[in-house]
């Protein structure tokens, strides 16, 4: 599989990478059997990156990964985790929390080191605490080595100049804002995180299923003008005989700039055909018509975590 930069710490990544927190079972119930034969297939089809949390399942991801991940050698994939949020509504960011979530997850996961660790959803607290405690924290797990490189991770785009700004990170993390839908990662921010050297990561590019066939949940704050395009686009997709998870998918992947777009599936057929879809050539055709019938929602999304932060 094709792999890019991740700025300037010397890892290079797959540009599709294993977000594991359906093994969580956040999305749907989960069979231990069916979590490790996605880690195996994920791993075989090469999106060895694999991206986990202790919220995901409140700590099931990471034990199942642990397991799945046992006599795989720690050179053939490359780790991240993250830290701060532990529940829907609680979130710890404080020096003492960073030690001992990275000790609980080195022992969850079974490895002596993390390879990137990110501070998770940091748009639902102060985001001070974040520059002058938490970061400062886990720079302290670096020095012990125990963790390689340091992040955050979250969804309004004002997040990543307010804590760059003041504090050194060596990669970030945005979600469902690099779409067919949204692209507002790209734009806003992935110019200013290249010139910084710092490492862009694209999670969601499926937007919690809006961009895909599968029934949308229920907790999905996307307006309704955006829920209908995506059905639309849908439609246009499976007139042409294809897939519009495929075309957001190899869509999502192709930005030179973004080091890796991380895809979340238990079900290891979803993983093969992601691995599949991102080889063959876009449909530049499909995807202007496609991006013609977002283009009145383009851009529109929710608020996330505290009025301050958006």
């Amino acid at each position: 599989m094709q792999t890019r930069p991740l700025g300037t710490t010397g890892l290079s990544l797959p540009i599709l990478g294993f977000g594991a927190s359906s093994l969580g079972q956040e999305f749907r119930n989960v069979t231990v059997e069916e979590a490790l034969r996605s880690v195996r297939v994920a791993l075989d089809s090469g999106l060895n990156l694999i991206d986990t949390s202790p919220f995901y399942g409140r700590g099931m991801s990471e034990v199942l990964l642990g397991v799945a991940l046992k006599g795989v050698p720690r050179d053939q994939y490359t780790l991240c985790t993250k830290l701060g949020r532990y529940d829907l509504q609680h979130f710890d960011f404080s020096a003492r929390r960073v030690a001992e979530s990275i000790d609980v997850s080195l022992h969850r996961l079974g490895t002596d080191h993390l390879d990137i660790v990110l501070c998770h959803d940091i748009e639902f607290v102060p985001m001070q605490q974040i520059v002058d405690e938490t970061l400062p924290a886990i720079r302290k797990a670096v020095a012990a080595g125990k963790v390689r490189f340091v992040g955050f991770s979250g969804y309004p785009q004002k997040i990543f100049r307010v804590i760059a700004d003041q504090a050194p990170v060596d990669c970030v993390l945005s979600y469902n804002q690099y779409t067919l839908q949204n692209t507002r990662f790209a734009e806003e921010t992935v110019p200013y995180l290249k010139a910084r050297g710092i490492g862009a990561m694209n999670a969601g590019p499926f937007s919690a299923r809006l961009l895909t066939n599968a029934p949308l949940p229920a907790w999905l704050k996307e307006p309704e003008s955006v829920k209908a395009a995506a059905r639309a686009a849908a439609a246009l997709c499976a007139q042409r005989g294809s897939d519009i998870a495929k075309l957001a998918l190899q869509f999502s992947c192709a930005h030179p700039d973004i080091a890796t777009t991380i895809a979340g599936s238990a079900n290891p057929e979803n993983i093969r055909n992601w691995a599949r879809w991102i080889e063959e050539p876009i449909d530049t055709e499909l995807l202007e018509e496609v991006q013609a019938i977002f283009r009145p929602v383009h851009n529109l999304g929710h608020a996330e975590g505290l009025p301050e932060n958006n």
